[in-house]
């Protein structure tokens, strides 16, 4: 690959919509590389990097937050109507002439359930789940919106503070097993280093316009648990079987299990040289464990 001919440096100045697990984590990774990043809180809060705005009361950041603005990254989720927040409230507000960028985190629950077959970007879209109908309908709209859009389908997120480690330790995970069912799933350090990979290279890089992050090994949840019991030196419980563990799950729980798929990262990965930190779910928990502080549960 040529020399990088975009490095992103403080210059670039970020609005984050959603300061959520995913929002924060690339806030913090953005600012650490020299850009300024402002993340949304639907409340006032006393930090400089903090900006209102809360769709469901409509409150709107004020003219001064979108100055300059280069990024926008949208980490929040679909009204119960299928709109996106951010482009139902703010499209005009959008039109920033210094904007080079705006990313879109979507799920790969669009896929639908493939049975345990592998999918890709060239898959056609069959979600079955309500939320993944709403996701596609957002897609869709950023698509539309004439604005300069990348979206990225992302699997399930996991990251210090928030893993199978944590639910163990807090004795609120179940122990279930449903046979060949499999998940996709993907570190959060890889989700905000992929971004930032693909923004520092795009004129080395030929763009595309959705993509894949997920790590390399695509397992059964029962493989993940396990794996977290013995790194905590500790026995895992005998499993439920899902067709038993399903009488007292919720339907959103039980939601879960309906899908079954593998994602594919090729195209990240193999054509745009992104090279994980995190390859599968050992080295991500692994991580998860080193950082955890196991006086916080005692």
């Amino acid at each position: 690959m040529d020399e990088i001919a975009n490095t992103l440096t403080k210059k670039n100045k970020f609005l984050i919509f959603g300061g959520g697990f995913t929002g924060q984590h690339f806030a913090s990774k953005v600012r650490k590389i020299g850009c300024k990043a402002l993340v949304s809180s639907r409340k006032f809060r006393n930090d400089e990097d903090s900006f209102l705005f809360n769709s469901d009361v409509d409150t709107i950041p004020k003219d001064n937050i979108f100055d300059n603005v280069t990024h926008i990254l949208s980490c929040i989720p679909p009204t119960k109507d299928g709109l996106d927040p951010v482009l139902s409230r703010l499209k005009n507000k959008l039109q920033i002439p210094s904007l080079e960028w705006v990313g879109y985190l979507s799920t790969t629950g669009v896929y639908g359930n493939t049975f345990g077959e592998w999918v890709s970007e060239k898959d056609p879209t069959n979600p079955i789940q309500e939320r993944s109908k709403r996701r596609l309908l957002c897609e869709k709209e950023w698509i539309e919106s004439d604005l300069p859009v990348q979206i990225f389908r992302l699997p399930g997120i996991y990251g210090p503070g928030r893993s199978t480690i944590e639910s163990i330790i807090k004795k609120s995970i179940r122990v279930i097993y449903k046979p060949n069912q499999v998940f996709s799933r993907i570190h959060v350090e890889d989700i905000s280093s992929a971004i930032i990979y693909l923004l520092e290279n795009k004129n080395n890089l030929e763009f595309q316009k959705i993509l894949n992050i997920a790590d390399n090994y695509p397992s059964s949840q029962i493989e993940v648990i396990e794996y977290s019991y013995n790194l905590l030196g500790l026995k895992m419980p005998q499993p439920l079987s899902f067709e038993e563990a399903k009488k007292e799950l919720s339907p959103i729980a039980i939601s879960f299990w309906e899908e079954n798929r593998r994602v594919s990262n090729n195209l990240l990965c193999k054509q745009l040289n992104y090279k994980l930190i995190h390859k599968d779910f050992k080295s991500g928990l692994k991580n998860c464990f080193d950082n955890i502080k196991l006086s916080d549960f005692s």
